[in-house]
């Protein structure tokens, strides 16, 4: 791999599905919402922490503790700054239950934690209990289907189906934990050929908000399983593991393509032409990028399941109207896509602040410039800025055995807002990323449906990620977490 293409990946790990997607059970908290909660409890019942350790496998880190600091830790070092009162590294699902219950009786905000990569930092919150369920990483294959604890990151997924010929449609950067992807939805390279990540799910295990363990399937607690199928986690429990149906390992055919700046509407206009009409077979996520130098960098990186992306190339390019300035056509395994697409075997912490727009149709001539625009103009002020265009379609398009709570089966695809930002960035930084993430917004509100889960933003109504979903949403929390147990500002009451 080159280093370009190393940057490259660096940079995109957090793009398709959770890849980024999701962290710690994305919906469970928008962290700069939550940081103020409190315990509620008073001095006179201060909560018997003691007890809770005493009752747990797994180990409860407090503040002062060695190894407090890194327990409570997310993917994003902003969040480093937030200090929970407790955080439970559930070595069982009697664990998870045990937590439930010693914040309920305490009265304690509580969130669960999966990979930690959460947008928001939604596994973050002061003075509350994080319940990390990271030792839940167990795998266990059969019959053509995967049992995997909540805490899985999703490369020692891969490399385990791998032994077995098998593969799952995920994101790609390679630390993301499986339950937050799945639970939000979970777009990749296999999103058109084979659905979401959450499309695959055969039945879950969920420890509710009254702490009873409870079975997630077709024919066991139907309206819980359609709901933790794309609606984000944190909202109605704490899922503890995951069956999923696997497809094939086979070979991918690969295409990487670039074009000048002159050419960013003709490639926008030909991506979106591609989106709709190119075969469930094939993907292609675009990239349009600000350098350094105020400049726009334009590409496509393509995938084709048939083996061959020769002729996905050729039909993105007849689209655009013109051939790629650059391309590369190339044929990987599955683990050699795995380890391309996530820049490696893992990925280090990093910083940025990043949103969503899901696209309901192609965008129109003056769109497409006024996104260009939004890229161009964080450039020239020198601020990271990319806006990342992942498809749908296909399988994507159509509802899973068993319905799910996704709702943007329609839409042709999802644009994230992307900027790149240090560990600890200073509030002008933030200020400046947070002007790219809105005029992104402003610049695509006429053909904007709303936004992906997985790609949380603070300050966002529930509405804009859940759309048609919300109504038999809210009736299905009130089922199961009548008092909103599960409370934070991205849950649905």
């Amino acid at each position: 791999m080159s280093r370009s293409e190393d940057l490259w990946n660096r940079r995109t790990v957090l793009k398709a599905g959770g890849l980024l997607a999701a962290g710690a059970l994305a919906t469970a908290a928008g962290a700069e919402a939550v940081h103020a909660a409190t315990s509620g409890a008073d001095a006179a019942a201060a909560p018997d922490w003691a007890a809770l350790d005493r009752a747990l496998k797994g180990p409860l880190f407090r503040p002062g503790q060695t190894g407090y600091a890194a327990a409570h830790q997310l993917f994003n070092p902003r969040f480093d700054s937030i200090q929970p009162a407790g955080v439970v590294r559930a070595g069982s699902v009697e664990d998870v239950r045990q937590a439930i219950l010693f914040a309920k009786k305490n009265k304690l905000v509580c969130v669960p934690k999966g990979g930690g990569h959460s947008y928001v930092g939604a596994s973050a919150v002061t003075n509350g209990l994080m319940v990390d369920v990271g030792p839940l990483r167990g795998l266990t294959y059969a019959n053509n289907a995967i049992q995997i604890g909540a805490g899985a990151r999703l490369y020692d997924v891969h490399a385990y189906l791998d032994k077995f010929a098998r593969s799952l449609p995920t994101g790609t950067c390679p630390t993301v934990g499986i339950a937050g992807l799945a639970l939000g939805g979970g777009m990749g390279i296999h999103t058109r050929t084979y659905g979401l990540t959450s499309d695959r799910v055969l039945s879950l295990q969920v420890v509710t908000a009254d702490g009873v363990v409870r079975t997630a399937s077709p024919t066991q607690n139907a309206d819980l399983y359609w709901a933790l199928r794309g609606g984000g986690g944190g909202n109605l429990g704490i899922v503890t593991s995951f069956r999923l149906a696997t497809i094939g390992a086979g070979k991918l055919g690969f295409f990487r393509l670039t074009w000048p700046e002159s050419k960013a509407a003709a490639v926008l206009k030909g991506w979106q032409r591609f989106a709709k009409e190119a075969p469930s077979t094939t993907w292609g996520n675009l990239h349009i990028t600000g350098t350094s130098s105020g400049a726009l960098s334009i590409h496509v990186v393509g995938v084709s399941t048939t083996g061959s992306a020769t002729a996905a190339a050729a039909q993105l390019e007849s689209f655009v109207g013109a051939k790629g300035s650059t391309r590369s056509i190339t044929v990987k395994t599955h683990m050699e896509a795995v380890k391309y697409l996530g820049g490696g075997t893992t990925s280090p912490r990093q910083g940025w602040l990043a949103g969503s727009d899901v696209l309901r149709g192609p965008m129109d001539a003056a769109t497409i410039n006024a996104l260009i625009g939004a890229v161009k103009t964080a450039a020239k002020a020198k601020v990271a800025a990319s806006a990342i265009l992942d498809p749908l379609g296909g399988q994507a398009a159509k509802q899973p055995p068993g319905g799910s709570a996704w709702p943007w089966r329609s839409a042709l695809g999802v644009i994230q807002w992307y900027s790149g930002l240090p560990a600890h960035p200073t509030t002008a930084q933030l200020r400046a990323a947070q002007s790219f993430l809105t005029n992104g917004h402003h610049a695509v509100t006429k053909f904007s449906a709303g936004g992906y889960i997985n790609y949380l933003e603070a300050g966002r109504s529930n509405a804009s990620y859940y759309g048609g979903s919300l109504a038999r949403l809210h009736a299905i929390k009130q089922k199961y977490d009548p008092t909103n147990f599960f409370h934070a500002p991205y849950t649905f009451a």
